[in-house]
């Protein structure tokens, strides 16, 4: 038994505040029920039947004079009678000389309008004082000891009255159903409450505890556990909370390692140039600093990696503006053509030095708005990712194509294309595709760039590579609305 006991106890204190909070929510509101239920059966059971047998004789009532007025004597009489009897109404309709041409009596007698203890002069006589011609009474009888209801209406108008209808019914006694009632009521709380509490920690169960599963999860995420699982299973929202956090985790996941990677990406290109800079800087201190063509070319070591080291901090430090938001776009309007092909043309000096040729098919002159500099790097960055990957041809298309929708910017290449499941990662940092057969010059941060410019410029983009036919990056450079 104390084994049951301490189990209990353990069982109480271990809910979580969530699931007590519901369960007492569920459980108040099987008490306010059934304290309404007994409010409404003490106060307002007997009022309610009250007014019902008021507003019911008074319908009768409206029904009888209706009838009296446009009906036959016989079908008026027949009216009456029915309606006295499956009422259990006593009728009796007086004209003008107080005489009695219509009448049903249903009690045996004991009836206020009939018999010798006829109280039908009290009734006349409050009627005929009455403002709208209509008097509703509440008489007790001693004859059977019990309440009854007299309801009296004018034949007529109050000005021209051509008699009066009046009606007596008993009402029934509700104390003794009341008193039953309240036995019955007492056992529905009893059983509403034993029903609700099993209800509410059923119920409480079911939402909390997917709840607290998942907010301990989170905390595992929060301490670095990236391969924690979300559950839900309880409701519809609590599916969808998880599934969100699944997919919060899976991006923050992601962004960690990719953060790893930028930092060892660019801890290992910063040692580089360091490391290069500091041998070359000693070589010259202590071998070259007397011999002019060797400290030259030392020199010249150390511009090139002074200048690379500058490039890579330079697109880390733009790459940051753009994806915080603090680079804002300064839009112009430009003819794409001419623009394309003033970029093009500064690559003619690098196409005759090192052998590549860029090959570019404008399309007719078309008016676009947009930042110009940050797209020209945009496609100064996509031909010199070309540049790097393109096949021994060392051929490089760049097309202009107008749509309905805008500009399309290609940039294709010839080298050996790139895998399907790799195609998806192309735009992250530092990410370089190992189908290439040269040198690739860079910083590695390049598409990145390409990314975050054009998605701050809202455009759509993308990449179409198939292996062995080369790579195809675009853009589209979309028509203001």
């Amino acid at each position: 038994m104390l084994k049951r006991i301490k189990a209990f106890r353990h069982k109480v204190h271990s809910r979580t505040p969530l699931q007590i909070k519901i369960a007492l929510c569920f459980v108040l509101l099987t008490l306010i029920m059934a304290g309404l239920l007994w409010i409404l059966e003490i106060v307002m059971l007997e009022r309610f039947y009250y007014n019902t047998r008021i507003r019911e004789t008074e319908e009768i009532a409206d029904m009888l004079l209706d009838s009296f007025a446009n009906d036959s004597r016989e079908i008026f009489r027949q009216k009456l009678t029915n309606a006295a009897v499956s009422n259990q109404v006593c009728i009796s309709l007086y004209d003008s000389r107080n005489r009695v041409p219509y009448y049903r009596d249903v009690m045996g007698n004991n009836c206020l309008l009939h018999g010798h203890d006829s109280m039908v002069l009290p009734f006349v006589e409050a009627l005929d004082q009455s403002e709208d011609g209509t008097i509703r009474l509440k008489v007790f009888d001693e004859k059977i000891g019990m309440e009854t209801l007299v309801v009296g209406r004018i034949l007529g108008t109050p000005g021209n009255v051509q008699g009066c209808i009046f009606l007596n019914t008993i009402l029934e006694p509700v104390g003794t159903t009341v008193h039953i009632q309240k036995q019955f009521i007492l056992f529905i709380t009893i059983v509403l409450l034993a029903v609700g509490s099993l209800m509410a920690l059923g119920l409480s169960n079911r939402l909390a505890v997917p709840i607290t599963k998942i907010t301990e999860s989170a905390k595992r995420m929060a301490h670095g556990d990236y391969q924690t699982r979300f559950e839900g299973g309880s409701c519809r929202e609590v599916d969808e909370l998880a599934s969100a956090l699944t997919d919060a985790e899976r991006e923050i996941s992601r962004a960690d390692s990719m953060q790893r990677d930028l930092v060892a990406n660019v801890s290992h290109d910063l040692r580089t140039p360091l490391t290069m800079l500091k041998a070359y800087a000693e070589m010259i201190r202590d071998l070259s600093g007397d011999n002019p063509v060797k400290r030259n070319m030392h020199l010249q070591v150390i511009i090139d990696e002074t200048d690379r080291l500058t490039a890579l901090v330079n697109d880390i430090l733009d790459l940051s503006k753009l994806e915080n938001g603090s680079q804002k776009l300064e839009m112009q309007t430009i003819d794409a053509a001419s623009w394309l092909t003033d970029i093009i043309t500064r690559y003619k000096g690098v196409s005759e030095q090192m052998g590549y040729n860029i090959h570019f098919t404008p399309d007719a002159s078309c008016e676009v708005t947009c930042d110009p500099g940050k797209l020209e790097r945009v496609v100064c960055n996509l031909i010199n990712n070309a540049i790097n990957y393109t096949g021994e041809d060392k051929n490089v298309y760049v097309r202009q194509i107008n749509t309905n929708e805008g500009v399309r910017i290609e940039v294709r290449d010839t080298g050996d294309g790139i895998e399907e499941d790799k195609i998806r990662r192309i735009f992250d940092k530092y990410y370089r595709s190992e189908n290439h057969k040269r040198e690739v010059v860079g910083t590695g941060l390049g598409l990145s760039i390409v990314k975050a410019i054009l998605k701050l410029h809202n455009y759509n983009f993308g990449v179409q590579s198939k292996l062995g036919e080369g790579s195809v990056f675009w853009f589209l450079i979309r028509k203001q609305d």
